[in-house]
């Protein structure tokens, strides 16, 4: 065995024991010389709270202003805690659900209390990174003082401009929801993207220490990977098969619904309403940044995060092509083969377009937004109006040239592969700009009244362009092959008549003339 195949061997063994996707490229040395091979590559996960934005609604919904007493429900009519936001020791703002918690004290963000029976005690806390990433492990919510008796968790896809829900919580799922309650671990492989209603976060159970709500992912990776998740190649080639079961798992924002606070395990108790309300002291949200298998890394830059991109691709989520590599276009990563993958860096653009999307229904890499006058899934074919330039290359800017069809001789703008126009009757020519024998040009081509051939004038007539005949005073007609002269009546008379007229009206002239010339 050669040392540069041992190398080889080497580097795709560490590769593959680099937890999951970890290398993006290694510099191999062969026969021909030092050469990079790439992999497909991803971010370590990592807890996403420390960058998360936090937005609490309805305004006013955070407790503590003004100053207000709360209960607890270990407690019900032990009323001797207090928020206020003005002192820093007994408010509970909405960064405390992110904070680390320092000396065992716990901390946590707190809601008004539901002292406004019967309206429903609602709000919203919604988390945004501003930044596409893939949930790792589960997302778990730490709820203070009882956990909601019916909540509901959203996501969105595209930073808060739609949302859909992820998973319903209720302490009875059919009352609230009217779902058939269900567990993760009773899905399948063929639904286990299916939205569903648990029970199992929502009872009462008097217990302090049961706090944690959660959003079950590693249960739903074990359908595929096992139960341990010893088997993530299988995962990862059904993320590659099955389609949208990447996207689940992908997220821009996600939101918290809050329904109704915890109740105790009994009815609402009017008498005492201070003792319902929310708590939150933690949100752990494990994920990676989504970088469509072409980074590694993930940095915070200008308060953002951003994939460290490679691959020759850019974007905030390598979602494009790097500007300048004009024949390559972009597609997203690929998990198979394991464990390595594959970078998917080389389709054609022919250096007409630097970004190209994946379109998830036709299973397709396209280029977009095409320049110098090129179109098609890979800037291959010219736009209506353009034909190809045989004397230029595929990637040449002069590859398509304009048609220039004549708009009143040619049927449309388009032309064919040798750049010939569609000509309208009678016209001719490459751009559709002259007229076949018979036709005359007049803003397109009309076909000739007369000629010194076939469509002779009568009687003396002259043709004039082709276009008409100009007839003596005694014919008419197209041709002039009709007489001004009706049966039975004197055409002799009628001559004279003219000629008369014309005789007075030069008398009239030859006499101004005269006049116009005699000295006074």
């Amino acid at each position: 065995m050669s040392l540069q195949v041992a190398l080889l061997l080497l580097l795709r063994c560490l590769a593959s024991t680099l937890a999951q996707y970890e290398l993006c490229k290694s510099l191999v040395s062969t026969d021909e010389g030092s050469v990079w091979e790439h992999y497909a590559c991803q971010p370590k996960p990592t807890s996403m709270k420390d960058y998360m934005r936090i937005k609490v609604d309805p305004p006013g919904i955070t407790c503590g202003n003004p100053p207000e007493r709360f209960c607890t429900l270990e407690n019900p009519y032990l009323c001797s805690d207090e928020c206020d936001a003005s002192n820093p020791d007994l408010a509970h703002p909405p960064q405390l659900m992110q904070d680390r918690e320092r000396n065992g004290l716990i901390t946590y963000w707190q809601t008004v209390t539901w002292r406004r029976h019967p309206e429903p005690l609602l709000a919203n806390i919604t988390l945004s990174w501003n930044k596409s990433l893939e949930l790792t492990d589960d997302l778990h919510i730490t709820f203070e003082y009882g956990r909601p008796t019916i909540m509901v968790l959203d996501k969105s896809m595209d930073h808060g401009r739609s949302w859909q829900p992820y998973q319903y919580y209720a302490d009875d799922c059919l009352d609230a929801f009217n779902m058939q309650p269900k567990r993760v671990r009773d899905l399948s492989p063929t639904n286990i993207t299916r939205v569903i209603c648990t029970e199992q976060y929502s009872r009462w159970v008097g217990s302090k220490n049961e706090k944690n709500v959660k959003f079950e992912v590693r249960a739903r990776f074990a359908v595929f990977a096992g139960p341990r998740l010893q088997q993530m190649d299988n995962l990862y080639t059904r993320m590659e098969s099955m389609k949208g079961l990447r996207d689940f798992f992908t997220f821009t924002n996600l939101r918290l619904r809050l329904l109704r606070p915890a109740l105790g395990g009994t009815y609402v108790q009017r008498d005492n309403l201070l003792k319902y309300f929310y708590a939150i002291s933690n949100i752990d949200v494990p994920a990676r940044c989504k970088c469509n298998l072409h980074a590694s890394q993930c940095l915070l830059m200008d308060g953002n995060l951003q994939c460290q991109c490679e691959h020759n691709t850019t974007g905030q989520d390598c979602q494009r092509c790097k500007k300048g590599f004009k024949a390559k276009s972009w597609k997203a990563g690929s998990y198979l083969p394991t464990p390595n993958g594959t970078p998917n860096t080389y389709c054609e653009c022919y250096g007409h377009s630097n970004r190209c999307s994946y379109i998830d229904y036709l299973n397709i890499v396209t280029c977009v937004s095409c320049k110098h006058n090129t179109r098609g899934q890979n800037c291959q074919h010219c736009r209506l109006g353009y034909y190809r330039n045989a004397s230029a290359e595929l990637d040449d800017e002069s590859v398509c040239i304009e048609c220039n069809c004549n708009q009143m001789g040619s049927v449309h703008d388009r032309c064919n592969g040798t750049g010939f126009c569609q000509c309208k009757e009678g016209a001719t020519g490459a751009k559709c700009d002259d007229c076949v024998a018979g036709y005359y040009w007049k803003q397109g081509c009309y076909p000739n009244v007369c000629d010194e051939e076939m469509l002779l004038c009568q009687n003396g007539g002259t043709c004039f362009q082709n276009q008409k005949c100009i007839c003596p005073p005694e014919f008419k007609g197209v041709l002039c092959q009709q007489s001004r002269c009706e049966a039975g009546k004197d055409c002799n008379s009628a001559s004279s008549l003219h000629l008369s007229t014309a005789l007075l009206l030069l008398c009239t002239l030859l006499t101004h003339l005269l006049a116009t010339l005699s000295p006074h």
